[in-house]
């Protein structure tokens, strides 16, 4: 058992050092838009994010610039989210929105932004803290750890009880280890719904109120929770004849369903719930959770109870069966993983420009490496080499193997924590409260943008968005923009700005090579036959250094 308890504090050191996980539904819009100056205090603001969004209840509000909130209850639609601010006619000066959500994977998103009615306050309101509180962010990834270790420990070992087990060796060992596995699932479980409160609210992880857990229990979030651990429940009474080696065919392929829709509740909480291809990538998953189970949970059955002192004739007839199996989990493995990088990652910059695909890389290295070690172990079994040998340099394989998975787990586990290349190229392209921000309209719709940073040069990063006169994300099919300095005879310059997903974002840059007032003009087609144009001006200053 001490090489098992090894493996679990080598998991432990990849896991519990994982930074904060960062936010995963990006602000790409609002109307008013973040740092613009309107002429009259709106009766609604609309905030729009990168994907599905759940309000926390009382975390969600708009302060006047008196500080006093104006806001009522909020409502979303989708990607949507519109906070009722009562009648106009509200203060002149700055005002704060400042939300706390649950984006669509589970992850708590909390942020503000700001607006200015008339002109800005000389001393804004403040926000409250957004950030999650550092006890739940460390407790995350540990209860995402003994989730995964749990369901390692669990699969690996009943899969060789059931089907490949010598009969003159004790059962016992590895039957304790499959219910320990399961309890550690339990607990990862139970830990997951209590974490969710605070990571809601952005309090401690001590501090947890019995309706802050009440409403975790009823999201969609707690009941694929729930609904894991029932699971686990009808699992834990059908294992007893399958590790006896005597279950009747109809009660293991009802343990095996069991299993797999477990494991779907593993997606179902994570990106892939968020993802494009939803289902595609939830099936991914599924089956790259499964197919890495298998593998790593055979590969500790196999280091820890079988090559020890199992006879090498017995082992002769153990091993080749086991290889095939083992191969078969890699190539599900790579499969899976395959499906989930292309939609994750999103483009191919963002495996070298975004920690997701950093990681990703790091990953895959780490898997040619154990597969390169995975292949010489299945050529020692082919050759038949191991019951000469004694099972020594099969030993030493599998241990090596272990050891690399465990690395690759450690790295699935932090990916977890971290944004998609997709969502993460969306965050960087969100909306920025420096620059220069506006709102224009036309009765087709209205559209918001931010210059940033609005100096002289090309280095000026351009984001548009475009609604309807109501306020809801209207797909656009052709972006351009137009620059011309004003009191000089030069002529106007005319750029396309690069649709985004969704499709009613799109961004460019723009070049100013003098100082001065530009008009900036827009034109925007929706469909085959609608487009129309607006326009404003803005300053580019001489000496931007104090900006």
């Amino acid at each position: 058992m001490r090489a098992l308890a090894a493996v679990l504090i080598a998991l432990g050191i990849f896991v519990l050092p994982a930074s904060p996980a960062s936010a995963h539904a990006a602000l790409i819009g609002s109307i008013p838009a973040p740092g613009s100056i309107v002429g009259s205090s709106p009766t609604e603001i609309v905030v729009t994010f990168s994907e599905g969004i759940t309000p926390v209840t009382g975390r969600v509000q708009v302060l006047d610039p008196d500080g006093r909130r104006i806001s009522g209850t909020p409502t979303v639609s989708g990607t949507t989210l519109r906070i009722p601010v009562g009648k106009a006619g509200q203060p002149l000066g700055t005002y704060l929105v400042s939300y706390r959500v649950i984006s669509a994977d589970s992850h708590p998103v909390g942020g503000a932004i700001t607006f200015s009615v008339g002109a800005p306050s000389a001393t804004p309101p403040e926000a409250g803290p957004a950030e999650t509180h550092r006890s739940v962010t460390l407790a995350t990834p540990v209860t995402r750890f003994l989730g995964y270790a749990g369901l390692t420990l669990a699969v690996g070992p009943a899969l060789f009880l059931a089907l490949l087990w010598p009969r003159r060796r004790s059962r016992t060992g590895a039957t304790r280890t499959v219910y320990a596995g399961l309890v550690l699932v339990g607990v990862a479980t139970l830990g997951s719904l209590w974490t969710q409160a605070p990571a809601s609210s952005g309090a401690a992880l001590w501090d947890v109120r019995p309706a802050e857990l009440g409403q975790v229990l009823t999201s969609s979030y707690g009941l694929t929770l729930i609904a894991r651990l029932a699971a686990l429940a009808i699992a834990a009474a059908l294992l007893p004849a399958v590790l006896r080696g005597g279950a009747s065919r109809i009660k293991g392929l009802t343990l095996l369903a069991v299993a797999l829709g477990g494991m779907v509740t593993w997606p179902l909480t994570g990106h892939a719930a968020a993802s494009p291809l939803a289902a595609a990538v939830v099936a991914s998953d599924v089956v790259h959770i499964a197919a890495m189970a298998v593998w790593l949970g055979g590969l500790i059955t196999l280091t820890v109870f079988l090559l020890r002192r199992t006879h090498p004739r017995v082992l002769g007839v153990i091993l080749p069966v086991w290889s095939r199996w083992a191969a078969l989990a890699v190539v599900w493995l790579v499969g899976g993983g395959a499906v989930q990088a292309v939609v994750q990652v999103g483009t191919v910059r963002a495996l070298w420009e975004t920690d997701y695909g950093r990681l990703l890389l790091a990953k895959v290295g780490v898997l040619a490496a154990t597969l390169a070690v995975a292949a010489y172990a299945r050529r020692l079994v082919n050759r038949r080499q191991v019951p000469a040998s004694g099972a020594g340099a099969m030993r030493r394989t599998v241990g090596i193997e272990v050891a690399a998975t465990v690395v690759i787990l450690g790295l699935s586990a932090v990916l977890v924590q971290v944004n998609p290349g997709r969502s993460a190229t969306v965050d960087e392209g969100a909306v920025r409260e420096d620059g220069v921000s506006q709102t224009l309209t036309c009765p087709l719709y209205t559209l918001q943008f931010n210059i940033f940073p609005t100096q002289v040069g090309d280095n000026n990063t351009i984001h548009a968005f475009v609604y309807t006169p109501a306020g809801a994300p209207l797909p656009a099919d052709e972006w351009t923009v137009t620059s011309q300095l004003l009191g000089r005879d030069l002529e106007p310059v005319t750029e396309p700005l690069l649709p985004l997903v969704p499709r009613h974002h799109a961004a460019g840059a723009i070049t100013f090579p003098y100082p001065g007032q530009y008009e900036i003009k827009f034109t925007v087609r929706i469909g085959e036959l609608n487009q129309a144009t607006v326009k404003t001006t803005i300053d580019v200053p001489a000496d931007t250094a104090k900006r």
